[in-house]
């Protein structure tokens, strides 16, 4: 099977490479294991949120002054601008309505209620442009009954630290309560299924009504919508108040839902995704990766011109360690890591990690390297990638689409 290009990884990166080759007509196959941290996602991107502890407000000037291993440096600071409007371009031909500026951080809201810099949000959920004007002063946080995994006291406490008047509303519906009897779990994914139909989200929407008489906005965790953002539309439609959802701890339906449409724009545009298999070996001749062995697929291995390795980190189990080493299991590229084990990790668990920075060597293409010389078709992507640490840095999702665009546009020659 021989395709123009085989890419190794089925998340946020892989789909945003992947998009961009089938769209100037490039034959491309992805191999997906399965799910991917868009799992994890409540609905924001980032592009650059912190720098050595420091919040930051404009990203576009700070990319300049990092430092020059980080994969933004590699790509090119003059060409972040220009990415960042092709990947806010990409989600909005794929369906995704996000909405922030590449020059300017909004502040997106967590589980746990913290503000949180962020570059694109969902339009469906809560965003502050400005911590210094707040979109509302009395808010009604409405709260499930039986539903777990939104902690609401901490949520309402982080409000209010922020300078909002919060007041908890718990309420359920009958759609609610027959599931909370049933024997399928009370998580987000299983809700949104349940408030699918009209008649679901008018009982909603009568409660809301009906318990938030004094609020200025309404707050819903984020349980509809698996497909698309038409549920929240319709229940907007029957609310009076103006309502915004906010994220939930994982499984996340706004980030199944971004996962569900870029694979379906994908595949739209002609691209094949396996999902389900693993890509377990290369085979190269020289400088060149000339094929890629899946464990399904077997002896049919995948062969292309071009090679994209998006796998992930250790959470993806795209990097992998033992007691020895730090290294990519697949195919046996350079990684950046300390030798020293002693270094990997420091004492305290909200201090910086080393190990979080680890990742694939490449050259300043995103060409992989073996033994320090780079193979010429194989680049990687996103999270993979070494020298940027997505917790600290708040640039997880911004590094997995910029670079995935660079490394199309530079399969593609333009």
């Amino acid at each position: 099977m021989r395709m123009d290009t085989v890419i190794m990884g089925g998340g946020l990166s892989a789909l945003t490479c992947g998009i961009t080759l089938a769209k100037h007509g490039k034959r491309v196959t992805i191999v997906a294991s399965g799910q991917s941290t868009l799992l994890f996602n409540g609905g924001s991107m980032e592009l650059l949120g912190s720098i050595d502890g420091q919040e930051v407000t404009a990203p576009l000037e700070a990319v300049a002054t990092l430092p020059d291993n980080h994969p933004y440096r590699k790509i090119g600071t003059e060409r972040i601008a220009s990415l960042a409007s092709e990947a806010k371009q990409l989600l909005d031909d794929a369906g995704i309505n996000m909405e922030g500026r590449p020059d300017a951080n909004h502040w997106r809201i967590t589980p746990m209620g913290v503000a949180k810099p962020a570059w694109l949000t969902l339009s469906d959920h809560m965003r502050i442009d400005d911590l210094s004007h707040l979109p509302a002063k009395r808010v009604a946080l409405m709260a499930i009954r039986g539903y777990l995994d939104q902690p609401n006291s901490m949520l309402a406490q982080g409000l209010r630290s922020l300078g909002m008047e919060v007041k908890v509303v718990e309420f359920s519906t009958s759609d609610i309560t027959s599931l909370r009897r049933s024997p399928s779990e009370m998580r987000a994914t299983s809700l949104a299924k349940h408030l699918m139909s009209n008649n679901a989200l008018q009982r909603v929407a009568e409660q809301i009504n009906a318990l938030a008489t004094e609020a200025d906005l309404v707050l819903l965790p984020s349980v509809l919508g698996q497909n698309d953002d038409n549920d929240f539309r319709t229940l907007q439609s029957m609310v009076n108040k103006p309502l915004r959802l906010v994220a939930t701890l994982p499984p996340a339906v706004a980030g199944m839902r971004m996962q569900a449409q870029l694979r379906h724009y994908f595949r739209m545009l002609g691209g094949t995704y396996l999902m389900g298999d693993t890509a377990v070996s290369g085979t190269f001749d020289q400088d060149r990766l000339t094929a890629v062995t899946t464990a399904k697929l077997g002896d049919m291995p995948l062969k292309a011109d071009h090679f994209v390795l998006a796998t992930g980190s250790f959470v993806s189990r795209g990097l992998m360690a033992d007691y020895e080493r730090v290294y990519e299991p697949v195919l046996g590229v350079d990684v950046d890591a300390d030798a020293d084990r002693e270094c990997w990790t420091r004492f305290g668990v909200l201090n910086a990690q080393a190990y979080t920075q680890y990742g694939v060597a490449t050259d300043n293409s995103l060409r992989c390297l073996i033994e320090g010389k780079p193979i010429t078709n194989l680049r990687a992507i996103g999270s993979v990638l070494s020298g940027h640490d997505a917790i600290k840095m708040g640039d997880g999702t911004g590094v997995s689409m910029l670079t995935a665009l660079a490394a199309a546009h530079d399969i593609i020659g333009r």
